[in-house]
């Protein structure tokens, strides 16, 4: 099968997989106990029936839920998000402001997981059974083990009130000014707590992959043939060992994103950093469902784009994958 035909049949899968999660998330909410009609009437002190019955109404919750469905789902053929609940705004406007920190987190905190994590790896993977094996063994197993949370709290509490290296919470000083180039440096030393944070418990993930992967294929016949050759060790480790050991890296990466991003919640809670995750936390709270849907919508997107990506990536790794397959 061509590119083009093995894109245009991943393409139509994601798109099949897209829809079912759209409406797999949108059944679950209206499932949930309350909603925002409730949320409404609490926050303004009104619990008469009436007035509930009033707002659901208004907002069209009172509707059966496959005809809420089939007006979502026309809506968002559309791109047309709706407007916010609570906040009244266009949820598309929300998430704008919201969407660029999550990005900036979770990249960072990515590129920092998988780069780190597959040069400990192949390092851990040359010195197999030696003491530096032991210890970047050791260490990955630990960053493994801890909670994010905890491991948010610890590095607050260490770099930021012990030392006070680091600030401890939000995105940026608050009425911090100058020029675009202080700001980015405000921005960066900000962004270090919390991408570390995210970063390392997936860098131990990647160094423990990448270590089996690299020990998996130092004992295969082409490794041990192109030794025999006389071929250059560097050679040997960058076009056959490292280049078949990055499949399953590659695979495991791509599924992880959504854990990745399903972790951001955690650490802008604990570093109150202004991102998606946890504007999904409060809208979830509120019962602001256009909110949470259109964030579902984003995030599922993106995972959906970076496991297509990967697809291709497999291909580019190793020409002998079959492209139908």
């Amino acid at each position: 099968m061509d590119r083009l035909g093995f894109l245009t049949g991943r393409a139509a899968r994601a798109v099949l997989i897209l829809f079912g999660v759209i409406v797999l998330n949108f059944v679950l909410l209206r499932l949930a106990p309350g909603d925002a009609a409730s949320v409404l009437a609490g926050d303004q002190g009104a619990a008469d029936p009436a007035f509930v019955a009033e707002l659901r109404h208004d907002l069209g919750l009172d509707r059966s839920v496959p005809e809420q469905l089939w007006i979502y789902t026309k809506s968002l053929a559309r791109l047309d998000f709706g407007q916010s609940y609570r906040d009244q705004r266009p949820v598309v406007d929300i998430i704008a402001e919201r969407l660029p920190a999550t990005l900036l987190l979770t990249l960072t905190a990515f590129g920092f997981a998988l780069g780190i994590g597959i040069a400990l790896g192949s390092i851990a993977a040359r010195h197999a059974g030696s003491l530096l094996d032991a210890v970047l063994t050791g260490i990955s197993v630990m960053f493994f083990a801890m909670p994010l949370f905890w491991t948010g709290l610890m590095a607050i509490l260490l770099f930021s009130v012990w030392l006070n290296w680091l600030p401890s919470y939000g995105m940026q000083t608050v009425g911090e000014g100058g020029s675009d180039l202080s700001l980015v440096g405000d921005v960066a030393v900000h962004l270090i707590l919390p991408a570390l944070t995210l970063g390392l418990f997936y860098m131990a993930i990647y160094m423990r992959v990448t270590r089996a992967s690299v020990l998996d294929v130092l004992d295969r016949d082409f490794v041990r043939t192109a030794r025999a050759k006389g071929l250059k060790p560097g050679l040997i480790w960058r076009q056959h060992v490292l280049r078949n050991a990055l499949l399953p890296i590659i695979t495991f990466a791509s599924l992880q994103a959504g854990q990745l991003i399903g972790g951001s919640i955690l650490i802008e809670t604990v570093f109150a950093w202004p991102g998606v995750g946890r504007l999904a936390f409060d809208a979830l709270m509120q019962r602001d469902y256009n909110l949470l849907l259109a964030i579902f919508f984003i995030t599922s997107t993106i995972v959906v784009v970076i496991n297509l990506a990967a697809d291709f990536l497999y291909v580019a790794a190793d020409p002998r994958i079959e492209m139908g397959a």
